[in-house]
């Protein structure tokens, strides 16, 4: 397929630089996978769209503080991009570095140092910290959030929490699972208390989330890797939830790449954890996710090819421009969507609904 035919014009205004506040204060378009809507509503209002036997997953991924300023033993200032651990060496971390850095170049930071130990063809570098030192805990003290390029404003201390979801545990991203971050604890309570099921992924999202496809054809794309976990526990909601008729909601698209990625395996949908370098973007269908709450994503990029997977190009292209129609706010700190199997909207007079009478509740909505 042509990578340009997921591209759109947005006006540079509508990108959003703030968050809104409160989180489920944003707006939310809501809309059928093949046809229906769009209908114009607020975050807080999913719990009109959803009903008592869905499973609503998340990605309870914590963002890395991960933007750390060092400088070279030449004096030379550097910025180091923090983006995972190498596997099975805690003290030696894949990073990205702005600065000019070969192999041996010592690097200090505000309280540790770390030694260029090795250059890869990505354009990432490993960089080894002294033994005993602990990343995650420095980056905590000494490091900034790393925005998006495209919030064209310093990080600043409310960014620390305002660019973390409400339930973010297990540190290790570069970038929000954003869907989630429009999410609340009442929120939660209220989807609780109405029926709605909860179950937990993580995927630790890298700096490659914001690599645009850059081939003529999407097919020829190689996408980033990142590593993920589908639990068990989750698995094991997924098919109680079909069985009783529910519907499997993912929050972002990162909980539709783990959940796809765990249905590859061999006998199909299982507990799985790993690398996962799976490219979803048409003519592909998913296999194991029924409706979607996302944010607008970049012209071109892979994130928009698989929210088509859902809707199709030219759905999903209509609907970008009702959303653009409408000033809705694009990209990280933006607006959502929900797209819906079965779209019936219960604030339309014409439309029966679609909510469900509540039933007992659900597992707590926090992770264990």
């Amino acid at each position: 397929m042509d990578t340009e035919r997921f591209a759109y014009a947005l006006p540079d205004q509508l990108i959003a630089q703030e968050p809104a506040e409160p989180r489920d204060a944003a707006r939310l378009l809501v809309a059928g996978t093949r046809a229906g809507g769009p209908w114009h509503r607020h975050v807080r209002d999913l719990p009109d769209h959803l009903r008592a036997g869905d499973l609503l997953v998340l990605n309870r991924t914590r963002v890395i503080p991960a933007r750390l300023a060092g400088r070279k033993d030449s004096g030379g200032e550097v910025e180091v991009l923090l983006v995972h651990a190498e596997d099975g060496a805690p003290t030696a971390w894949r990073c990205l570095v702005r600065g000019r850095v070969r192999s041996g170049t010592r690097i200090a930071f505000t309280d540790a140092d770390a030694t260029v130990s090795a250059l890869h063809d990505d354009g990432t570098r490993t960089l080894a910290f002294a033994p005993g030192c602990d990343v995650l805990a420095l980056a905590e003290r000494i490091g900034r959030m790393p925005l998006p390029p495209y919030i064209r404003r310093a990080d600043r201390v409310d960014d620390r929490a305002r660019y973390q979801t409400v339930f973010a545990d297990r540190p290790g991203s570069v970038a929000a699972p954003t869907a989630a971050l429009h999410l609340t604890t009442a929120l939660l309570d209220r989807l609780r208390a109405q029926g709605v099921a909860t179950a937990w992924v993580d995927l630790r999202i890298g700096p490659g989330t914001f690599k645009p496809v850059d081939t003529v054809r999407t097919e020829d794309f190689r996408i980033h890797a990142e590593h993920a976990e589908c639990p068990a526990e989750t698995v094991a909601a997924v098919l109680a939830c079909r069985a009783a008729g529910g519907r499997v909601v993912a929050v972002g698209t990162t909980v539709v790449r783990t959940l796809e990625t765990a249905a590859t395996q061999p006998g199909g949908l299982a507990p799985w954890t790993g690398w996962t370098r799976l490219f979803l973007h048409p003519p592909a269908r998913l296999a194991v996710v029924d409706a979607l709450l996302t944010n607008f994503h970049l012209p071109r990029s892979s994130l928009l090819m698989l929210v088509s997977c859902l809707t199709g190009v030219e759905r999903l292209l209509a609907l970008y421009q009702a959303a653009i129609d409408e000033r809705y706010r694009f990209f990280s700190y933006g607006d959502a969507m929900l797209l819906l199997p079965d779209p019936a909207d219960p604030a339309d007079p014409a439309d029966p609904g679609s909510r469900a009478p509540a039933a007992a509740a659900s597992p707590a909505h926090r992770p264990a």
